[in-house]
């Protein structure tokens, strides 16, 4: 009769474990939307425009997330590669652990290579200035990210973006 138990009392500790794991992330205020937003809107907000913060969407975010995981299947290491979709896209991959906000400093860092006086864009061969011409481009108003694993142990990052930037145009 003991035996029974036991399975039942493991359930209850795992239940009780879950939602102790959820309130301590909901105590720690920060939810994964949040470590993408929240660099995102901080880079908008910076530039000291009338730029409108971004919102999170749960559409975008799907979109992000699948791109991501097809990309960790793909059996080529997450090559870094765009889905080619019809949202602005930011991707990165990184070869150890890292978060959302080191993805979204990647691209924000590429502020470094823009010439806001002439629209145009100085960055050294294999870098560019359309990731973060993507994060502060002015009509974006919905954003959606995800991330996957990769076979090497590498992480692959997606953010997808309604509306995309548009190319030739000043962003803000």
């Amino acid at each position: 009769m003991g035996f029974g138990l036991r399975p039942r009392f493991l359930i209850h500790i795992l239940v009780i474990s879950l939602i102790a794991s959820s309130i301590i992330n909901v105590a720690q205020g920060q939810s994964t939307a949040d470590e993408y937003l929240t660099p995102h809107n901080d880079a908008r907000a910076g530039l000291n425009q009338d730029i409108p913060s971004l919102i999170w969407d749960t559409t975008l975010e799907s979109y992000a997330t699948d791109w991501a995981a097809t990309r960790a299947a793909a059996g080529d290491d997450c090559a870094v590669i765009h889905s080619g979709g019809p949202y602005g896209e930011n991707i990165a991959w990184s070869s150890g652990p890292s978060t959302p906000e080191e993805a979204v400093q990647l691209w924000v860092s590429q502020e470094a290579y823009y010439d806001y006086a002439t629209n145009s864009c100085s960055a050294p061969e294999g870098e560019s200035c359309l990731g973060y011409l993507q994060v502060v481009w002015r009509d974006t108003v919905a954003l959606g990210c995800g991330s996957a694993t990769c076979p090497s142990g590498a992480m692959f990052y997606v953010c997808s973006y309604d509306p995309t930037a548009q190319v030739g145009e000043l962003p803000y």
